[in-house]
C-alpha cells in the first residue's frame, strides 16, 4: 500500500521487508530489554505489518492486519487508523500483548527500510501492464498510473504469479513431473500448477530425485496455504516464504523450474545458486526471475489481464492459460474508453492544420445533450481519417449575429485547442457552417452534479476517485498557466461512473509566463458562490482562486449534487466568508476530505495550497481507502 508505506517508512523503528529471524537479531543487538519493539512489513498479508517485541529474553511476533474497512488491528484486538496508532495504543495498554511497548528499537544510522523484491518488481509490472494493455506512453501513461494505482496495484499483486517462470498454469500432476525431472536435477527445484478453477494450486518440489506434491488451498477469505501451514494473500508471498524457510516442507525452495514458454525468452531464469546448506539462502520472487545485466535488450514480458483495445488477450500455449476471465476488474477504468487518449494520438490520424473542420465530415444526431445561454449541445459523429468519433457539438445561438458572441466562442476554442490531458474535455475543432459549432469529445453521462443527484448509491470511494481526477486535470492547467474561472460540478462531465473530465472553458484565460493572476476588467455575470474573496473584491483570478472553486466543487460532489450555500444570495455568501465562516461538511463527507475543503477555502491567497498540494492530499486519501 503505497501511501501507508510512505508514512510508515518515516518511522525509525520500521525495518521494511525483513524476516522474523532478522527482526530477532536486531532486538538482540539492542539488548532485548522488556518492551523493546520494532515494526516490519508482513511477508504474508498484503498491506499488513508485523510487530516484534522482546520480553524475558524472548521474542514475540504479532501480525497487524489491514482490515477490509482500511483500519489496522492485531488479530482479536482494537481497530486503529494507522499502524502507528496500533503502536501508540499498545504503549498504554498491553491488551493481549505479552507486555507494554516501552522502547523502540530504531534502525542503525544510515539504514533505510528494506524494500521487498516485489515492491521493486511491481513498479515495472504496473508500467508494462498499462503500456501493453492500453498502448499509453509519456504523460498519459503517468496520469493513468497515478489515477488508477490502487486498482492496478491490487490487480498486479494478486495476478503477478501468472508472469512468474515457476507458475505453469493448469497442468496435471503427471504433466508436472517430467518438467522437474529434466536436467539439471537440483534439490529444491520447484513449480506451482493450477489444480482447478476454484483457486486451488499445487506446489511441486524436487527432493532426492522424487517429485513431492503439496496442495495449496484457498479459504473463504481468499488466503492461500499448504494444509496446516502459514496463510498468505498471494502465491508470490508463499514462494518467497518457503524460499528462505522450509516450515513444514521437506526442504526450502531453491530454483524455479521454468515454464516452457519462458525458456525461449531473453530472461535468464533462476537465481545464482548457493549450496543448499548456506544460511543466507534467501531465494525470493526477484531472484526467481533474476535477469543478468550483461544480456542486452531485456524486456520483462507481462501478459495482459484485460483485453487490449480492439482485440482479446490471448493465452500462451495450451499448457499455460492465465485466468483472464477470473481476474477481470469489475469497474471499467478510464483507459478503457476511447477518449482517454487524444483523438490524434495515432500518428496516422493527422491533426488539421487549422481548428476549422469540414462540415461534410460532421453528422449531427437527433436529441439534445444540454442547453444554456450560448445555445445547445447535440450529439454527433465526426468522420476522421481512419475512424469515426462520437462527439458533443456545442451549437452557438446567435440570432442577432452579434460578433461579440461569436468572438467569445472562438476564444473558448482557442483555449481548448491548447489543452491535452485525459481529465480535460478535448476540442476536436470548430465548424463554421449553418451555425458556429464547437466539436468536442463526448462525455455521455453528463454533468457530475446532475449524475450524483440521480445516483445516490455512488460510494464515497467512487466520488473521491472522480474528484481526484478533477484535481489532476486542474494540476495540469496550473502547470500550463491556465486559469479556468468557472470550475464547478456542473462543468465536470462524466464519461463513465469512474471517469471525469473538466469542461466549459468559456471564462478561461491563459496567463503569460510572468503573470501570477488575471485581472478582469468588468464584473460580468459571475458564479459568485464558487469564487474566492479576491475574485469578488479585487477581480483577481489565479490558479489559487481555482483551488477555492475546487473546494466548492468537492462540497457539491460529497453532498450528492446539492447547491452550495442553499437559499443564500451572493452578498450574503461574501459576508459569511468575510466573517470567517465556511459551509459545514456534507453528511456523507469524511473528515479527511472536509479538512482538504477547508484548506481550499483559506482566505489569504498566498496561504492557500496550490493544486499540486491538493492533488497529493486527495491521492493519499484515495489510495488509503482503496486498498
Amino acid at each position: 500500500h503505497l501511501v501507508m508505506a510512505d508514512k510508515v517508512n518515516e518511522l525509525r523503528f520500521f525495518y521494511g521487508n525483513i524476516t522474523r529471524e532478522e527482526a530477532e537479531d536486531y532486538l538482540r543487538q539492542s539488548g532485548m530489554s522488556d518492551g523493546l519493539y520494532l515494526l516490519r512489513q508482513s511477508r504474508n498479508y498484503l498491506g499488513g505489518f508485523a510487530l516484534s517485541v522482546a520480553y524475558s529474553r524472548q521474542c514475540y511476533h504479532y501480525t497487524i492486519e489491514r482490515e477490509l474497512s482500511g483500519t489496522y488491528a492485531i488479530a482479536g484486538g482494537k481497530s486503529h487508523k494507522t499502524p502507528s496508532d496500533v503502536i501508540d495504543y499498545h504503549a498504554q495498554e498491553s491488551d493481549g500483548l505479552v507486555c507494554l511497548l516501552k522502547k523502540p528499537c530504531n534502525r542503525p544510522r544510515g539504514m533505510q527500510p528494506k524494500v521487498g523484491p516485489f515492491e521493486d518488481l511491481k513498479e515495472q509490472l504496473i508500467k508494462e501492464y498499462v503500456q501493453q494493455t492500453w498502448n499509453l506512453r509519456g504523460a498519459a501513461l503517468e496520469q493513468a498510473i497515478i489515477s488508477q494505482r490502487p486498482q492496478l496495484e491490487k490487480m498486479i499483486a494478486t495476478t503477478a504469479h501468472e508472469k512468474m517462470p515457476w507458475f505453469h498454469g493448469c497442468i496435471s500432476r503427471e504433466g508436472s513431473e517430467p518438467r522437474l525431472l529434466q536436467s539439471p536435477r537440483i534439490n529444491g527445484k520447484f513449480l506451482i500448477r493450477e489444480r482447478d478453477n476454484n483457486g486451488s494450486y499445487a506446489l511441486c518440489l524436487l527432493h532426492e530425485g522424487k517429485v513431492l506434491h503439496y496442495r495449496i488451498d484457498k479459504d473463504k477469505t481468499g488466503k492461500l496455504s499448504i494444509p496446516d501451514g502459514k496463510k498468505f494473500d498471494t502465491l508470490w508471498q508463499l514462494v518467497e516464504h518457503y524460499s528462505y524457510k522450509s516450515d513444514g516442507l521437506l526442504r526450502v525452495l531453491t530454483e524455479a523450474c521454468p515454464r516452457p514458454d519462458f525458456a525461449a525468452g531473453s530472461i535468464n531464469i533462476g537465481p545464482p545458486r548457493l549450496p543448499d546448506h548456506h544460511p543466507d539462502t534467501v531465494y525470493t520472487i526477484a531472484t526467481n526471475i533474476y535477469v543478468e545485466c550483461r544480456i542486452k535488450n531485456i524486456r520483462l514480458r507481462v501478459i495482459s489481464l484485460l483485453p487490449s483495445r480492439g482485440h482479446a488477450a490471448t493465452a500462451h500455449q495450451n499448457t499455460y492459460e492465465p485466468s483472464v476471465a477470473r481476474n477481470k476488474i469489475k469497474e471499467a477504468m478510464p483507459m478503457d474508453t476511447s477518449v482517454y487518449e487524444s483523438p490524434y494520438a495515432d500518428p496516422e490520424e493527422l491533426k488539421p492544420k487549422t481548428v476549422h473542420l469540414d462540415r461534410k465530415q460532421l453528422y449531427l444526431e437527433d436529441g439534445e445533450l444540454g442547453s444554456g445561454n450560448f445555445g445547445k449541445v447535440m450529439k454527433g459523429i465526426y468522420k476522421m481519417t481512419k475512424t469515426e468519433k462520437p462527439v458533443a457539438v456545442k451549437i452557438l445561438k446567435n440570432d442577432d449575429n452579434d460578433p461579440a458572441v461569436k468572438e467569445e466562442m472562438l476564444r473558448e476554442a482557442n483555449v481548448m485547442q491548447q489543452l491535452d490531458n485525459p481529465y480535460i474535455v478535448r476540442m476536436i475543432g470548430i465548424c463554421d457552417a449553418e451555425n458556429l459549432m464547437l466539436v468536442m469529445e463526448l462525455a455521455e453521462l453528463g454533468p457530475l452534479n446532475k449524475y450524483l443527484q440521480k445516483h445516490k448509491h455512488i460510494t464515497v470511494r467512487n466520488i473521491t476517485e472522480l474528484v481526484h481526477q478533477v484535481s489532476m486535470g486542474m494540476k495540469y492547467l496550473e502547470d500550463n498557466n491556465f486559469v479556468h474561472r468557472d470550475l464547478a460540478a456542473r462543468n465536470v462531465l462524466l464519461v463513465t461512473q469512474h471517469y471525469a473530465k473538466i469542461s466549459d472553458f468559456g471564462l478561461s484565460k491563459a496567463l503569460a509566463a510572468e503573470e501570477n493572476y488575471y485581472k478582469a476588467k468588468t464584473h460580468g455575470k459571475w458564479p459568485v458562490k464558487w469564487y474566492a474573496p479576491e475574485c469578488i473584491n479585487f477581480f483577481k483570478f489565479s490558479s489559487k482562486s481555482d483551488v477555492w472553486s475546487f473546494g466548492v466543487l468537492m462540497w457539491e460532489a460529497y453532498s450528492y449534487g446539492q447547491k452550495p450555500y442553499k437559499g443564500m444570495k451572493g452578498n450574503e455568501v461574501l459576508q459569511m466568508i468575510e466573517r470567517g465562516d465556511r459551509m459545514e461538511a456534507p453528511a456523507e463527507c469524511p473528515s479527511e476530505v472536509y479538512d482538504i475543503m477547508r484548506k481550499c477555502w483559506t482566505y489569504k491567497t498566498d496561504e492557500r495550497p496550490g493544486f499540486h498540494a491538493v492533488e497529493g492530499r486527495l491521492r493519499d486519501y484515495y489510495y488509503d481507502i482503496s486498498q
